[in-house]
């Protein structure tokens, strides 16, 4: 099992000078060569050992969005009990690979480049399943036809992202303005469940931002999601903060000081005791960073 960086670096994949970028079309992220070499190799690798996964990150984003970025890394999704398979292959091959985050990230590493293994999201909330395959669309990214998250999940696990170095919001307005048309709506509504009002925050700010896009919400969802909120009013008699869920850093005064009880264990959650520990222990090491 792959728990800690390898010492054993990689070769690079040498795609040309560093300060080339290679660019595949107006909606494709702009990555440099040497990046992009390695990428390849990567996915070559994983397509010839028949491990099934998706690419989502800013290769997905940009596809569905039309919006163009700059990358210097690839988010490679995946269920999880393909995890320690594709760590145990690309230790065989020689690349450093890590599994700092068990519940949801693993990591593969080149000379100076690296990709990020998903399975689940930061929260514990949006776990790969066989579904997320089952309607992942097919692209050609770095000359190879391989599948993306799709944008009904890309959406899910985006909306969750709310730290205070990064917020996911636009992404979400930037994905419905682009896909809401032809968005699975009902799957939609069935990822989010309880956290409903998540998804229902985000469609508001659409209809503020894009006033003229506003169909592209079918009118049935936020009927739906309004209903909801007018029948469920009441001050419940708890003392859970679902607050990290969006944030694994800006509520811990809440769970530490305050005593709230914490979403992302069970019953409402499914991280254990460990991941949330782990999980937070780099949150505080990065406001730690960030104040230096």
């Amino acid at each position: 099992m792959a728990s800690t960086l390898h010492k054993r670096r990689a070769a690079a994949v040498a795609g040309g000078p560093r300060s080339r970028v290679a660019r595949h079309s107006s909606s494709h992220p702009a990555i440099k060569a040497a990046a992009a070499g390695f990428f390849m190799e990567v996915i070559r690798t994983l397509q010839s050992s028949g491990i099934r996964f998706m690419l989502g990150g800013t290769f997905a984003f940009s596809h569905y969005s039309k919006i163009p970025r700059a990358t210097a890394d690839m988010d490679i999704f995946v269920d999880a009990p393909s995890v320690h398979p594709i760590l145990g292959l690309f230790e065989e091959l020689g690349y450093h690979t890590a599994l700092p985050f068990p519940h949801w990230l693993a990591k593969i590493g080149g000379a100076s480049e690296s990709i990020d293994i998903i399975f689940s999201s930061g929260n514990g909330i949006a776990a790969v399943d066989d579904e997320w395959f089952e309607h992942a669309p097919s692209a050609h990214v770095l000359g190879r036809r391989v599948r993306l998250v799709p944008p009904e999940e890309l959406l899910w696990s985006k909306a969750f992202v709310q730290e205070r170095e990064r917020f996911d919001g636009a992404d979400v307005l930037h994905l419905i303005r682009q896909t809401g048309p032809d968005l699975d709506w009902p799957r939609l509504l069935r990822r989010f469940e309880e956290t409903w009002r998540v998804l229902l925050s985000h469609l508001i700010l659409f209809g503020f931002v894009y006033p003229g896009h506003r169909s592209h919400v079918p009118d049935w969802v936020l009927d739906n999601l309004l209903d909801r909120l007018q029948h469920d009013r009441d001050e419940l008699d708890s003392d859970v903060c679902f607050g990290t869920l969006l944030s694994r850093e800006q509520y811990l005064h809440d769970i530490q000081t305050l005593g709230y009880g914490d979403a992302r264990r069970p019953p409402h959650g499914r991280m254990t005791e460990s991941e949330i520990d782990t999980w937070t222990v780099a949150a505080t090491k990065r406001v730690d960073r960030r104040r230096r």
